[in-house]
C-alpha cells in the first residue's frame, strides 16, 4: 500500500461514520478498534495476556474482558491503562500493517482508522496524511451518553484520557466537520475522496 489516510478523532466525533463513506466509495478501511475487540473476544489471541497482567475479574463469565469492570480501572488508573495498551497496541499495529499489505493492495488508498492516533506519537512514521474526525467536545458527550448509557462524569474521563481538541487539530492535514447532521458528511469525503485519488494519481 502506498498511501495511507490516517483517519482519527475523539470518542463520539463520528469515525465510523465517515469510514464507512469512504468504503462505500471502494476504499479499503482498517478499523483498529475492530481489531482490538477481536483480540479481546473469547479465544482472542489477547486473552491469554490480559488475564495474565490484570487477573481472572479481567474475564467475564464468556472469556471475553468484563468492560464495565475494566473501563474504570484503565481510564482513571494511567498505569493500568498503559500495561493493557502494551499488550494490545503491538498486536493490533502488526494485524493493522498486515491488511494494509494485503487488502490495500486492491485499493488506490487506504483509510487506517486509529482512535488514538494523535497519541501513539509516531503516528507521522505509519501513515502518510492525517484526517481528524472533529465535533465539540459537548456534542461527543452528548452522543457517548446517548449511545452507551454511560454517566456524563464517566464520559468525561474518557476524554480526559485522550488528546484533546486541540492537540488533533494540530496534527490534521484535512478536517472533517461532524459537528451537525450526518448528511452534512457525505459531501466532505467526497471532495477528500476526490483529493485523495489525485494524490494517488488516480484522476477521473
Amino acid at each position: 500500500m502506498s498511501y495511507v489516510i490516517g483517519l482519527t478523532g475523539g470518542i463520539g466525533s463520528g469515525k465510523s461514520a465517515a469510514a464507512a463513506l469512504f468504503a462505500g466509495r471502494g476504499i479499503t478501511v482498517v478499523d483498529t478498534d475492530a481489531l482490538a475487540h477481536a483480540l479481546t473476544a473469547p479465544g482472542g489471541a489477547g486473552m491469554p495476556a490480559i488475564r495474565a497482567e490484570f487477573g481472572d475479574p479481567a474475564a467475564g463469565a464468556d472469556g471475553a474482558p468484563d468492560r464495565a469492570a475494566m473501563r474504570p480501572i484503565v481510564f482513571a488508573d494511567p498505569g493500568a491503562r498503559k500495561r493493557l495498551e502494551a499488550i494490545l497496541h503491538p498486536m493490533i499495529r502488526a494485524e493493522s500493517e498486515r491488511l494494509l499489505a494485503a487488502d490495500g493492495a486492491h485499493s488506490p488508498y487506504a483509510i487506517l482508522m486509529v482512535p488514538l492516533l494523535v497519541e501513539s506519537g509516531d503516528y507521522r512514521k505509519r501513515v502518510d496524511r492525517v484526517a481528524v474526525v472533529d465535533c465539540s467536545e459537548a456534542t461527543q458527550i452528548a452522543r457517548v451518553m446517548s449511545r452507551s448509557g454511560l454517566a456524563r462524569a464517566e464520559v468525561e474521563r474518557i476524554l480526559a484520557a485522550q488528546a484533546s481538541r486541540a492537540e488533533r487539530l494540530a496534527a490534521a492535514d484535512d478536517v472533517i466537520d461532524n459537528d451537525g447532521e450526518l448528511a452534512a458528511l457525505a459531501p466532505q469525503i467526497e471532495r477528500l475522496h476526490g483529493r485523495y485519488l489525485a494524490f494517488c494519481g488516480h484522476v477521473g
